[in-house]
């Protein structure tokens, strides 16, 4: 017997290419929705990845990689104006 799920209560995931658009439209966007969002993300892989009996560097690693990349993204305006620059 497989019971229908809620296309509501679907993860990403599990969600169809051609119930992506009403998918998107039942999410909630108040400021309080994603907030919320974002908790349960955190939460999610705070269980997974930090607070394990036997834990490795797979959860900081991947934090610091994030991090990497954040801060890449954010200067990356200014390092495009410093490759052209000659330092001679």
């Amino acid at each position: 017997l497989c019971a229908a799920v809620l296309l509501k209560d679907m993860k990403l995931l599990d969600v169809k290419l051609g119930q992506l658009p009403s998918w998107l439209a039942m999410r909630d966007y108040t400021p309080g929705g994603i907030l919320g969002a974002i908790r349960r993300g955190y939460n999610r892989y705070y269980n997974k990845y930090i607070d394990v009996r036997k834990g490795g560097l797979g959860g900081i690693s991947m934090l610091l990689a994030g991090y990497v990349v954040i801060s890449y993204i954010w200067s990356y305006s200014h390092l495009k104006h410093e490759r052209r620059r000659k330092y001679h």
